[in-house]
């Protein structure tokens, strides 16, 4: 795998595992989050309630996530590559 290619992923986990919560930015000073206005409206719940889910293997999911990067870089490249000749 190409320098740049390696960096660019880096960068990106980085980036999203630094995020403040889910998606995006922080949230601001006179912006209420996200959990505290869940506690406000939670309607109640309806139906059987399910088990929690089961645990996940977080390597194994950031495997898979920069293995699709890294595919995603390369045809880009390539798509790229094919435009330019």
């Amino acid at each position: 795998m190409r320098a740049k290619t390696k960096l660019m992923v880096a960068g990106i986990i980085t980036a999203m595992a630094s995020r403040g919560r889910r998606g995006g930015a922080p949230a601001s000073e006179d912006e209420p989050r996200r959990d505290e206005r869940a506690e406000q409206q939670a309607p109640a719940p309806q139906g059987p309630v399910l088990p929690p889910p089961p645990p996940v293997d977080y390597g194994v999911f950031m495997q898979g996530l920069v293995q699709a990067m890294q595919t995603q870089a390369h045809t880009q490249a390539a798509l790229q590559a094919q435009l330019e000749a």
